[in-house]
């Protein structure tokens, strides 16, 4: 495993931690690879692909693991090259980040997205599957690259927006009420705790889905003013209702 890092201090890290047997330029690592995986924010993953298909071997694979897919698969789409890409996008993840974040058992159990797979060699295709397969990952495949944005603005994206906006909201009035954090249980902890993924992650995958995520954004919205125009009413017949039907997530989340 050849890793490529540009932050000498988590290269390092890297080393010491096992995750890699070497570090090296992004385009002697590409050269002498069998299958390249782009474990990198959208934005850096789209500039990054230029240089790995301009060095890649004809036998090899490369891969992206971004949570947007529309712009990576609309830039590469007449790509002489195109077929040697999958793109790709784990459901797994935690909100730390950096080499001590990693481990190994995160893909197990969770879904592997690869999109538009019909413009991938089958020889590229198996490379990607193989590596989901042996972290354990269950592969789902994608015909539609907008398919797949539209879907994680609302069960991915739209959660990290509102746990950001809570951890915002409670640190202004924790500005004026030093106490209130001291009240706060595993409820607040587990729907807060995606408040503390990386913002150099997060931003260039929110402005990506711009069009999908202020989709689902207006949909959650609506719902939270129905919620509180309910509230200020005391209508508990309407706001138990809300709740009732809320209830349903629980036939897709055990």
């Amino acid at each position: 495993i050849t890793g490529v890092e540009n932050n000498p201090r988590h290269a390092a890290q890297a080393l010491e931690l096992g995750l890699a047997d070497a570090i090296l330029p992004l385009p002697d690592a590409v050269r002498s690879a069998d299958l390249v995986i782009i474990a990198t924010p959208v934005d850096a993953a789209r500039q990054l692909l230029h240089t790995i298909l301009e060095n890649i071997p004809s036998s090899a694979a490369a891969m992206d693991m971004g949570s947007t897919k529309s712009g990576i698969c609309n830039e590469f789409g007449q790509h002489p090259k195109r077929g040697q890409f999958v793109a790709s996008h784990p459901m797994a993840g935690t909100e730390y980040s950096g080499p001590a974040a990693a481990q190994a058992d995160l893909f197990e159990n969770k879904k592997a997205i690869i999109c538009e797979p019909q413009c991938s060699h089958s020889s590229a295709l198996e490379r990607a599957t193989a590596m989901y397969a042996a972290l354990g990952a269950d592969i789902v495949l994608y015909p539609s690259a907008q398919a797949h944005d539209r879907h994680a603005a609302y069960i991915s994206h739209i959660s990290h927006v509102s746990s950001f906006m809570l951890g915002l909201t409670v640190l202004e009035v924790e500005k004026d009420e030093q106490q209130i954090l001291q009240l706060a249980g595993t409820g607040f902890a587990s729907t807060v705790r995606l408040a503390k993924s990386s913002p150099d992650t997060w931003t260039p995958i929110f402005l990506q889905n711009a069009p999908m995520l202020s989709q689902a954004l207006q949909a959650y919205i609506d719902n939270l003013v129905r919620f509180q125009k309910h509230l200020a009413a005391a209508d508990s017949r309407r706001l138990r209702q809300m709740i009732a039907q809320a209830n349903g997530i629980a036939r897709i989340i055990e």
